[in-house]
């Protein structure tokens, strides 16, 4: 989503879920090759850019803390790799609003990279045909890609590889975060050798039960090697299947943030305020597609 006022722009970093995560093969340089379904929730970090004389970048929100401390990050990385692609000088302020956890398995970074190349591919007026924003957000992250895209998308290879999946039912889910960062390097370390097929639906499921029916046939294979390294993870994924309502739990991405899908928005929101006087970080939201706005220039 996108909004302009005046010299402004607003894009929402919306949060990652993978609904199932196969872990296909390891590559000679070390990458992984995996077969994920990925859908977006309406949760979101908020990307501004504003006109300036030079680069800069202000963070702000509930997770700023620990981005702050850093020199350099993905939202940064972005902005001078499309300057560099199209010859730009980037008189430009990125202000940052953090609100997803960090390090969570939600694509926070790569959603944020991927939300700035989208609003300074419109605050500059770059034309389509001018750069390939997939192929460049791929050299900032794995996740770059699909969270361009910001819809349910069935992604591949090391990321490069997106296939749109339309048609997928909206989704009332639950997020939970313990609030313990959990580094996608050291799961993968864990992960071993037990790789997984590819597993993508012959058919795509138009209602939530048929949905979660074909999910339980399907796993998330990071999901015992993150537990393994946070064991949080399995009283958090038991506490979720204890709610009312919940048809699925399961570990995004390498985590720690897991999720629960219910029938209806009404329960998740129910689940989350009961999980958040646990101290944990807990949301309700819903899937739904996101805008493309440099196809609208």
């Amino acid at each position: 989503m996108t909004a302009r006022a005046d010299d402004a722009i607003r894009v929402y970093a919306r949060a990652k879920i993978n609904l199932y995560l196969h872990v296909l093969n390891r590559r000679e340089d070390g990458y992984h090759e995996l077969d994920s379904l990925f859908v977006f929730g309406d949760l979101a970090d908020v990307i501004a850019v504003t006109p300036a004389r030079s680069l800069s970048l202000e963070i702000l929100g509930p997770f700023a803390g620990k981005l702050l401390a850093e020199e350099d990050n993905s939202v940064l990385r972005a902005a001078r790799l499309l300057a560099d692609a199209v010859q730009i000088e980037p008189q430009t302020k990125i202000t940052l609003t953090k609100n997803l956890p960090i390090a969570a398995g939600l694509g926070g970074g790569s959603a944020d990279a991927a939300a700035v190349l989208r609003a300074l591919a419109e605050f500059w007026r770059i034309s389509p045909s001018a750069v390939d924003l997939t192929l460049l957000g791929l050299g900032i992250g794995s996740d770059v890609p699909a969270c361009l895209l910001s819809e349910p998308c069935y992604v591949g290879g090391i990321g490069e590889q997106i296939e749109p999946v339309p048609g997928l039912p909206a989704l009332p889910l639950l997020l939970v975060n313990p609030g313990l960062e959990l580094a996608t390097s050291s799961v993968f370390r864990t992960f071993g050798k037990k790789f997984s097929e590819t597993a993508r639906f012959s058919e795509v499921p138009s209602t939530i039960p048929d949905l979660v029916s074909l999910l339980q046939t399907r796993q998330n294979d990071l999901q015992r090697p993150a537990i393994e390294k946070c064991s949080r993870i399995a009283e958090i994924l038991h506490v979720i299947n204890e709610t009312e309502g919940c048809l699925l739990a399961r570990l995004s991405g390498s985590g720690a943030t897991c999720f629960g899908i219910y029938e209806n928005i009404v329960e998740a929101k129910q689940a989350a305020e009961l999980l958040k006087k646990r101290g944990w970080w807990a949301e309700a939201t819903i899937t739904a597609k996101a805008e493309r706005p440099w196809e609208n220039l």
